[in-house]
């Protein structure tokens, strides 16, 4: 009886929780959700209304409406009359039809470290899923003027521009005023634009140029905060970085009154516009057209007005190119005898990060070295020797250190055996002892700590510098900026099979695994054991963890583990040899 009593309470229980959880939904949650439901879908139709209110408003957004996307490269390049873009640097070409940049490759990088894989694409046209295009032109500042579009075709005076060349686009809008954009370019990957509007009416006209770089881009790579893809810029004298996610979530940022540059980034690649003058509007923005997220920045300078029988111009630079440390020096540098004035932080286009610092030093040292050995596996084996050379006196006193604790061993071992059941006695007989030999135990972590800093501003270097991408060293090392191809798991390449990425292990990571091993066998063992079995498994749990680095900074990290090893061994031979043991330590021997 007393157990059916007990059901009964049980299920009782039960149905009361359920009624007051399903009550609770129906009476407090469902409407609370319902409501929820409908200030988002207001708060989204406001967004839609006010991005296409933005959009009419200032009818800068490229638009690639009613454009065929299932056309071949060939044919969609085929849909406007062109300007072949030749140089040694950069190959494509200038659409006529909207006057856009929109067909770019990179003639000195391939796809693959294969010399036949096809160049590096920068630029692809409207229409293609990952179109990438930059844009000049002007808005009407009174309204009524009547400018260029993206369907207008533009008059040309040559066929091709190359370097040290410049060729003039010109369109009359049949009322009296003349466009016209005038593009050279250099020998890398900057072009100059000037815009000018001559105006022939009989009246006045108001005109304000622009220029935006609009790009396709569905967000796939992951850099976990090292390195940042996306929108850039200067504004006031302050780098911009913004997120694509940031812009998709949070809507477009706006800067008034701007000076500075423009452009979005990829890792090794960079398209920016640099405005003439200041006082501009600079918006970064984000949209969706026909299922397809955009991304743009654009700036917009203020209108001109243009008298009668007067002629108004305005110029603009577009950087389409690679990210070389060099060529963004001299651009942020300025060029006084061509007239071109210096580009404030365009070197900072380069992801150096938060210790920009070292990591820049870090690069023109390693280039330097570059320029002399012609390798950077070599130059990082010299930039390697010469940071042991700098931490010389204070890895010394760390190994000094590390030969006394290892002589103590015997009389540490005593004292912990002598106080077994009492850990405050052996730690005040341990720091008498460390006291009475005048030995820092914790001296021998200051050479890996001040190295810290150090391999992050290498693995900076190795991972976001276009100069060290494809890079080779000898033998299997064809690309320091990538992990080691060589696999243990595939027997070096004599197995061919579909394995887990976490079962790849390289030569490099394995050698610094026997280096550390070696090293830390050197060292004295900790006092507790449990310390000292999680350090014998500390060089195996950094084998996996360096499989995944770039091979450069294995490379780096290996010989300076050899250097360490060849170091410690001269010195506790030096110091074993001029100094006699501890009494203590003697006494227990």
């Amino acid at each position: 009886m007393q157990q059916d009593t007990d059901y009964t309470r049980l299920f009782l229980a039960i149905f009361l929780a359920a009624s007051v959880l399903i009550g609770w939904q129906s009476l407090v949650e469902a409407p609370r959700r319902q409501e929820l439901a409908k200030i988002a879908d207001a708060y989204t139709k406001k967004q839609a209304v006010e991005k296409e209110k933005q959009t009419a408003t200032l009818s800068l957004k490229d638009d690639d409406s009613g454009v065929a996307e299932n056309l071949t490269h060939a044919q969609q390049l085929a849909q406007s009359p062109r300007i072949t873009i030749r140089s040694d640097k950069l190959h494509g070409s200038i659409a006529l039809r909207g006057a856009r940049f929109d067909d770019l490759t990179l003639a000195k990088y391939r796809e693959t470290l294969d010399k036949d894989s096809p160049e590096v694409t920068l630029f692809l046209p409207t229409g293609h899923p990952e179109s990438f295009l930059a844009h000049i032109g002007w808005v009407a500042g009174d309204g009524k003027t009547k400018v260029p579009d993206q369907n207008t075709l533009w008059q040309a005076d040559k066929k091709q521009l190359s370097p040290g060349d410049s060729v003039t686009l010109r369109w009359n809008n049949g009322e009296g005023q003349t466009y016209l954009l005038i593009v050279s370019m250099d020998a890398d990957y900057m072009f100059s634009i000037e815009q000018r509007v001559e105006n022939k009416a009989a009246r006045s006209v108001s005109v304000a140029p622009y220029g935006y770089v609009n790009r396709a881009h569905v967000e796939v790579a992951q850099h976990y905060g090292i390195l940042h893809e996306g929108p850039i810029g200067v504004m006031e004298s302050s780098l911009q970085e913004i997120n694509y996610q940031d812009l998709r979530e949070n809507g477009n940022k706006t800067f008034e009154n701007s000076s500075g540059w423009l452009g979005i980034t990829d890792k090794y690649w960079l398209a920016a516009l640099v405005p003439g003058e200041s006082g501009y509007k600079t918006t970064f923005s984000h949209y969706s057209k026909n299922e397809k997220d955009r991304y743009q920045v654009d700036y917009l300078a203020p209108a001109q007005t243009i008298e009668p029988g007067a002629t108004a111009s305005d110029s603009v630079r577009l950087f389409a190119g690679a990210k070389e440390i060099k060529v963004l020096d001299r651009y942020a540098t300025g060029d006084a005898k061509r007239g071109l004035p210096p580009i404030e932080l365009f070197d900072r286009a380069v992801d150096f990060g938060v210790l920009y610092f070292m990591t820049k030093p870090m690069f023109l040292t390693l280039n330097f070295f570059y320029a002399l050995a012609g390798n950077f596996g070599i130059a990082i084996l010299l930039l390697t020797i010469l940071v042991k050379l700098l931490m010389f006196p204070l890895a010394n006193k760390s190994y000094k250190s590390m030969s006394q604790m290892r002589m103590l061993q015997p009389e540490m071992t005593k004292i912990r055996e002598r106080h077994v059941d009492d850990q405050i006695a052996m730690n005040k007989a341990m720091l008498e002892l460390y006291k009475k030999e005048k030995v820092n135990p914790a001296s021998g972590c200051l050479p890996l700590l001040i190295q810290m800093p150090v391999f992050f501003a290498l693995y900076k270097v190795l991972y976001v510098t276009i100069e060290m991408r494809h890079a080779p060293f000898f033998g299997w090392l064809k690309d320091l900026s990538a992990i080691d191809s060589s696999n243990i798991f595939t027997l070096f390449g004599l197995i061919d099979w579909n394995h887990p990425a976490w079962m790849h292990l390289g030569i490099l990571p394995i050698l610094y695994c026997i280096t550390m091993v070696i090293q830390m066998r050197l060292q004295p063992k900790p006092a507790d054991p449990v310390q000292a079995k999680m350090m014998a498994f500390m060089p195996y749990f950094f084998l996996f963890i360096f499989a995944s680095f770039p091979a450069g900074l294995v490379l780096y990290w290996v010989w300076s583990n050899i250097l360490s090893i060849l170091q410690q061994q001269y010195i506790t031979y030096r110091y074993t040899k001029n100094k006699p043991p501890a009494k203590g330590a003697k006494a227990a021997a």
